[in-house]
């Protein structure tokens, strides 16, 4: 069994563990580190088992407080779930018919003739008033 050295608040220890969760122990022995680093920084030197008890506390607070959030957070998931597999049962909707007015093009035509009737008409204007 690998020994692994690990510093919390401070002070050194050294702690067994199984082969290949040396990672791991590292992993969580930061994270009681920052809580006994932090506790020292505000009350100063505590006894050993005193930081190490009220570091666990505070750990065990954020991951109490992590766990309801997982859990309201599950329930939310799952009440999406049965609404999506609901919405998933539901028969598709019809397709809606959309006419769309098509314009004669003698219609378009005769638009055309105007607009330039129009134009001509605007351009003699402008003639008679310039001249």
């Amino acid at each position: 069994m690998p020994e692994v050295d690990i510093s919390i608040g401070g002070r050194e220890f050294q702690v067994a563990c199984q082969e290949g969760e040396d990672h791991f122990l590292k992993s969580a022995a930061a994270l009681l580190d920052r809580e006994a680093t932090s506790l020292v920084a505000q009350i100063g030197r505590l006894p050993e088992g005193r930081m190490l008890l009220m570091a666990g506390l505070m750990l065990a607070d954020r991951t109490a407080a992590y766990e309801e959030r997982a859990k309201a957070a599950e329930s939310k998931i799952e009440g999406l779930e049965k609404q999506l597999a609901f919405l998933q049962e539901q028969p598709a909707p019809e397709p809606q018919k959309v006419e769309v007015a098509v314009i004669p093009s003698s219609v378009t035509d005769t638009l055309a003739e105007l607009a330039a009737r129009a134009e001509a008409l605007a351009a003699q204007a402008e003639e008679k008033a310039a001249g």
